[in-house]
Order: structure tokens, then sequence, then C-alpha cells
């Protein structure tokens, strides 16, 4: 049975448990379901929001490729991935993955290899406003993020 991954951008909050939810419904073969969900930090204090911008159209069709190598290089039985986009204030959701697998092992691989991949091979950037009512510069791509990726190789 091939998966499918299910992805969206969208600049809307997602409800954890309806994604899980829509995962899992009717499927009595998955043992697993691993949930990360990347929040906005306020940064100690100096942070308002972040602003996330994306490329319509290449970063769905970037996260769907990663999230097809995840399902095959894992076995995953199902992977959900929603990332956000616009302006997003400290304690609200920015990215949720989730994979689903006969075992917990595979399901932690496959959203840690999702998540790695995510930060670094799809076109979203990032731009921080900070709570003195700066605006701050487009966030650089941080090194540990690319050795997070490497790993898999």
């Amino acid at each position: 049975m091939t998966v499918a991954p299910r992805i969206r951008v969208q600049s809307q909050d997602f409800d954890l448990q309806a994604e899980i939810d829509a995962l899992t419904a009717g499927r009595r073969d998955i043992g697993a379901v691993v949930t990360f969900t990347g929040l906005c930090r306020d940064e100690q204090g100096a942070l308002s929001a972040l602003e996330l911008e994306h490329y319509p159209g290449m970063a769905e069709a970037e996260m769907l490729r990663i999230g097809k190598l995840a399902i095959e290089r894992f076995s995953l039985l199902g992977l959900a991935a929603v990332h956000r986009y616009g302006k997003i204030r400290p304690g609200e959701n920015i990215v949720l993955v989730i994979a689903a697998a006969p075992h917990r092992q595979a399901a932690f691989d496959g959203a840690n290899f999702m998540m790695d991949f995510l930060k670094t091979s799809a076109p979203f950037w990032k731009k921080e406003h900070g709570a003195d009512g700066s605006q701050g510069d487009w966030v650089s791509a941080k090194d540990v993020d690319d050795a997070a990726r490497e790993k898999w190789k």
C-alpha cells in the first residue's frame, strides 16, 4: 500500500488532535504516532512576532518530496506536515509534523527526518519583529540545522 504524505501550508492555526485523528482514522495497523509541534518563542521578551514567508507552490512541492522520502525510508504508514505563514505571535504554532508507523522508532525517526529536511530544504523565510517595535532582518539559516540534516546521509 503506497501512502501519500498529507501536506499543507496555511496562514491559519491547526488543531493537533484533529490532524492526528485525520491521519489515523480507521487504521488498525499503526502502533506508534509521533508528533512535533514547533512554537514561536518570545526570545526572553524581545520578540513580538515572527513573520514567515514561503514560495507558494514550491514550498508544498518540497514538503511533499521530503515527506515521500520519509515514508519510503522509514516504512511509515502515514505522515502529515502543516507549516504556517504570516505573522505568528509567541506561543502560537508554526509547524506540525506527525509520523505514524508500526513501531515507535520508525515514527520518531520519520518525524525527525521530516523536520531536519523541512528546516533546511523547504523555501520558508523568517523575519523577527521586536517587542520594542523594531523590525529585524530576515533570519539566516543556522549551521546546527545543516548539521542535523547531514546526519541522515
